[in-house]
């Protein structure tokens, strides 16, 4: 098999664990609060990144930083895992499982915008059009397509969605600017966010064992979607000739995954949630052009 071919092949399954999150994240919240279920997932995410390291013969990485280099660890997992994921839990826990899904993937339009104050970057006409068009996508799913009557189903569960976006998008430009390793970076800001999910818990949730299926929704959240499937999509953009041959699948994402939240979480997919989804690719896929 080809490199790229295998390139293709990791994307695929960075893909197909990816579309059944929002579905796992619905269903594990009927068992688990949100700190609960995210201290959970993160100390398996850690878990799996740890045996990641030990596999490829990286630990000794940790012995070559500075305090310097785990105090931005430290502040990265802050940023996320903690920060971010209590935000976007918590928007799911309002919010339908596909308006929380389609509401978050506006995540690359967020990425230009911050990107014009902290990396300096200058936006075209055209790009400024894009995000028009993917914003209108939001607000016809938050209104549930009554765009006139303005009457949005839940201002908390949509300002959560679309707040989790600049929080990803913030992580994102400052990982970049990280130049160590990604899976001990990876490592690193799950550890610490951990921490920090520990001490919010104690603060402000009980700390208990969770049931059976609380814990098996813990258990796939912390090892494939903050995990094993950002070890493969790394693996993919390595393999690739560039990463515009696999970036582009991303955009099934959000639509496999309503596929599978009628089915795994019983939601009837409304049309009003097509539609927005359509203009919010359109105008990612538009200033990506």
């Amino acid at each position: 098999m080809g490199e790229q071919k295998k390139a293709y092949l990791y994307a695929a399954v960075a893909v197909l664990f990816w579309s059944t999150i929002a579905s796992a994240f619905k269903i594990s919240l009927g068992y688990l609060s949100v700190l609960p279920l995210l201290f959970y997932a993160s100390v398996f995410s850690t878990i799996v990144l740890f045996c990641f390291l030990l596999f490829l013969k990286k630990l000794s990485l940790l012995n070559t930083l500075t305090k310097k280099d785990y105090l931005h660890s430290a502040l990265l997992g802050f940023l996320n895992p903690f920060f971010y994921y209590v935000v976007l839990l918590k928007a799911y826990s309002i919010l339908p499982a596909q308006e929380a899904l389609v509401l978050t993937f506006i995540w690359p339009i967020m990425l230009v915008l911050l990107s014009i104050p902290l990396l300096k970057q200058k936006i075209k006409l055209a790009s400024i059009l894009a995000i028009i068009i993917s914003f209108f996508g939001v607000f016809i799913i938050s209104t549930r397509g009554d765009v006139l009557g303005f009457r949005f189903t839940s201002v908390t569960g949509v300002s959560l969605a679309v707040g989790c976006t600049v929080i990803w998008a913030l992580s994102w430009i400052y990982n970049v600017k990280d130049k160590r390793d990604e899976v001990l970076r990876l490592f690193l800001n799950f550890a610490f966010g951990s921490c920090f999910i520990f001490l919010s818990m104690l603060l402000f949730s009980k700390v208990w064992l969770p049931n059976l299926k609380g814990l098996l929704g813990a258990i796939y959240i912390g090892s494939f979607e903050m995990g094993i499937a950002f070890l493969v999509w790394l693996k993919a953009l390595k393999l690739s000739k560039t990463t515009a041959h696999v970036t582009s699948l991303i955009y099934l994402v959000p639509f496999f995954s309503i596929v599978v939240i009628h089915f795994a979480v019983g939601e009837k997919i409304l049309f009003s949630t097509v539609i927005g989804l359509i203009f919010i690719v359109t105008g990612i896929i538009l200033q990506k052009l």
